[in-house]
């Protein structure tokens, strides 16, 4: 039995796999957070958080490197960790900076920021000769008006360190892009109080199917679990609306993808990880959206799983004790796994769901997750802000899609509007 450091952690659906993962292989952990209300309220009412079943809670400066490194290696002293975790983006630089520091295995710190820095992944991606979108990094409004007339509208503006979508944007003029950047100026904490980069990042807009690439990488060696598809709506926002493992895409797509995901990493230098990479498949060849260096969100490691029988959150606690991962595929009895979420386009709150009865027990339902009434509801603007999602399967093939489409279909929040 291993026993692990896990510093802070996303609220959603990892923030559970992983607690999982870690009681399954007999493995135990301590937790450190700097707000442990922060999780009291996200847990289901009468039920406890996962997170909180670790054998140890410890306050800590999660926000203050410089005070959490000599405190990690006081708790090293006393509990002694066989490796270190997240699954939060924006503590992931701290756990590998706190991995090494420890001498336990884990990636590159200076490989995982520039991962998590959307400006840092532009540069070392276009120094390698990686295929993205034209762009630029700007200091303020001023600057991103002068260089938008370079790049050409409509391009897309975004933080440098913001996850879940939050403030991308399609901009197709002057004003659009004047709003994007003073909506950012005026967003200066993250959700978890860290002080933000104020740098705007402009890219070119690309279009054609968007995709993902999921990986592990241990001991020098990349190993591709799959590519899943994305459906993408919101407007001018880009919200995550659906999600298929594997992808319906031909063999030279899927190729594609995985070889530019794979380029995409190692220019990077991400070892001892398992890693998202978002890819636009354009006209002119596949395209690099973002790298993330920890297991996919928005369930898409959980279709992975009921798909291939691969737990990519298994794979994440053993790269971090620097053991090899069992990715074998099983047999499960699905050719395809779906996700589609519950999108609000108005505000109020949620008197409840019309069309949900009967969800549970359609054919196929491998997941159903809605809101409870009384939710306080307002119109979507990233990939924070759905209602819940359906979940199913496909015994025969690439199915899913429809499957879920068609199920979601018929669903509808009823607000109150105050």
């Amino acid at each position: 039995m291993a026993h692990l450091l896990v510093v802070e952690s996303w609220v959603g659906s990892m923030s559970r796999l992983l607690p999982r993962a870690l009681a399954e292989d007999g493995h135990d952990f301590t937790f450190l957070t700097r707000d442990l209300r922060h999780y009291l309220r996200s847990a289901p009412e009468g039920a406890g958080h996962p997170l909180l079943d670790a054998r140890a809670l410890v306050t800590a400066p999660t926000n203050d490197i410089d005070a959490l490194l000599p405190l990690a290696e006081r708790l090293h002293t006393a509990l002694r960790f066989d490796g270190v975790l997240t699954s939060c983006d924006y503590y992931l630089p701290a756990a590998a900076r706190i991995a090494a520091r420890l001498g336990l295995p884990g990636p590159s710190a200076e490989a995982v920021e520039n991962a998590c820095r959307k400006d840092a992944t532009r540069r070392v991606l276009a120094a390698a000769g990686v295929p993205g979108p034209r762009f630029a990094v700007c200091t303020d409004e001023a600057g991103a008006l002068r260089a938008a007339r370079d790049i050409g509208y409509p391009l897309v503006a975004k933080p440098v360190d913001l996850c879940a979508g939050m403030f991308v944007r399609r901009v197709d003029d002057e004003a659009q892009l004047a709003e994007a950047c003073r909506a950012l100026a005026a967003f200066p904490l993250n959700a978890r109080g860290q002080r933000r980069d104020p740098h705007i990042l402009l890219e070119e807009y690309l279009t054609g199917p968007e995709v993902s690439v999921e990986t592990v990488t241990y001991a020098g060696r990349v190993r591709v679990v799959g590519v899943t598809d994305k459906s993408v709506g919101g407007d001018r926002a880009f919200i995550e609306t659906g999600h298929m493992f594997p992808a319906g895409l031909t063999p030279e797509q899927t190729a594609a993808a995985t070889r530019t995901a794979v380029r995409a990493g190692e220019a990077l230098g991400l070892d001892d990880v398992v890693a998202h990479t978002e890819i636009k498949l354009t006209a002119d060849g596949p395209r690099v959206v973002e790298v993330n260096p920890r297991p996919a969100g928005n369930r898409i490691t959980e279709l992975v799983r009921h798909v291939t029988g691969i737990d990519l959150a298994a794979a994440c606690v053993d790269v971090a004790l620097g053991r090899e991962p069992d990715l074998r595929p099983r047999e499960t009895g699905l050719r395809s796994a779906a996700v589609a979420f519950l999108v609000p386009d108005t505000a109020g709150v949620l008197a409840g769901v019309d069309g949900a009865a009967g969800l549970r027990d359609a054919d196929g339902v491998l997941e159903v997750q809605l809101a409870e009434p009384g939710t306080e509801v307002r119109a979507a603007d990233s990939n924070n802000g759905y209602l819940g999602h359906v979940m199913a399967g496909d015994t025969d093939g690439l199915g899913a899609r429809d499957r879920v489409t068609a199920l979601l279909a018929g669903v509808r929040p009823r607000l109150v509007h105050a």
